[in-house]
């Protein structure tokens, strides 16, 4: 009764199997990097052939590799085969097919004692998976505790929180597949828990590293711009992210700060600097007007009291008169310049060239009085 079942099985099954197969890459979505190869069930809306056993593949079916994907053909779970460019292969190293040359009695009556002998199942089992080549984009990061980052503006050092993403490529298919993806998975995406956790993991490790070589290069508010330069830093992390491409086939592209924060405690530090700047720019700029008119009013109190003494002897011409008067326009004097103007007035009154009520009416215009 065993024997009948099995018999009948293994004739149902291997009959099956000899029609060759269209096969091609399953669904990737954004975070995914290995899908299993998929039957074409449908032409022009009408079914075709039914699949057969799981994971047969027969000679003379049709392997389509697209765009950036590697196919890998696994026996036995070992890797049979690696296909690295895309387009369209025959596949002649499966089970024989009566469609593909192999006769009658060589492809069905051989298979079909061959499984009797394992309950009506064929013993052999391939397998086809897709490995995505391309750019697998926004794996969101986040500093899991504030990071120190001295800022050269502030010079002090401020506890940052950053957040972003970065985009990592698979760069060596086989090594992905031997070293990376867990045994006997022909589906696999980096939004898997474990995935993910290892490699946000690393990758916050070497971004630790890219931020302590850039403390006190640049401020705060220029790290959201300098992605090349993480980027460029991190892979040179012998640690974490620079080991990717050597030990799991895969490589950081692009790291990218969306936003950072600062700890409560910065945000005071900040803040207390900007105030005191405010502070130090009025205080600066009052102690320098109050400063010029004290030395203005010295200057005028000690001519009024004591004169500049005897300068007399001195002719000046009109045009010197003309260039006493300040016009529009014209820079501030310094208090220098105004005491070196003044004595030049008082030669002049000396000397005859101004009257009494000129001389003082040009001092007060030269010292702003």
């Amino acid at each position: 009764m065993i024997i009948t079942k099995a018999l009948r099985d293994a004739t149902i099954s291997t009959f099956a199997d000899q029609w060759k197969e269209i096969i091609t890459a399953g669904y990737f979505d954004e975070h995914t990097v290995v899908v299993p190869g998929i039957l074409k069930t449908k032409n022009m809306g009408r079914g075709v052939n039914d699949p057969g056993s799981e994971g047969i593949i027969s000679n003379g079916s049709k392997i389509y590799v697209p765009e950036n994907t590697a196919a890998f053909i696994f026996d036995q779970s070992a890797i049979e085969n690696i296909i690295l460019l895309p387009g369209g292969y025959e596949y002649q190293e499966g089970d024989k097919s009566i469609f593909n040359g192999g006769g009658l009695i060589h492809s069905v009556a051989g298979q079909i004692i061959k499984r009797i002998g394992f309950g009506g199942i064929t013993p052999n089992n391939k397998e086809i998976a897709f490995v995505n080549l391309r750019e697998i984009r926004g794996i969101k990061f986040g500093t899991r505790s504030p990071q120190i980052f001295h800022d050269p503006a502030y010079g002090v050092d401020l506890e940052i929180c950053a957040y972003g993403s970065f985009s990592v490529r698979v760069a060596d298919p086989e090594v992905f597949i031997r070293n990376y993806v867990p045994a006997k998975r022909t589906r696999y995406s980096f939004d898997e828990p474990q995935a993910k956790e290892q490699i946000v993991s690393e990758f916050l490790q070497s971004f630790s590293v890219a931020l302590t070589s850039m403390s006190g290069k640049c401020r705060v508010s220029q790290l959201i711009s300098m992605e090349n330069e993480f980027t460029s830093s991190m892979e040179k992390d012998t640690d974490n992210v620079g080991t990717w491409r050597k030990r799991f086939g895969f490589e950081l592209v692009k790291a990218s700060i969306e936003n950072i924060e600062l700890s409560d405690e910065s945000k005071s530090l900040v803040q207390m600097y900007a105030s005191k700047k405010m502070e130090m720019g009025a205080f600066n700029d009052i102690s320098q007007k109050a400063s010029d008119i004290y030395a203005q009013q010295k200057i005028a109190q000690g001519i009024q009291d004591k004169g500049l003494g005897d300068m007399g002897g001195m002719i000046f011409g009109i045009d010197f008169m003309r260039n006493l008067t300040p016009t529009a326009g014209v820079k501030e004097r310094t208090v220098e310049q105004q005491i070196d103007i003044v004595k030049k007035l008082k030669e002049a009154f000396d000397a005859g060239i101004l009257t009494k009520d000129e001389f003082e009416a040009k001092k007060k215009e030269v010292l702003n009085l």
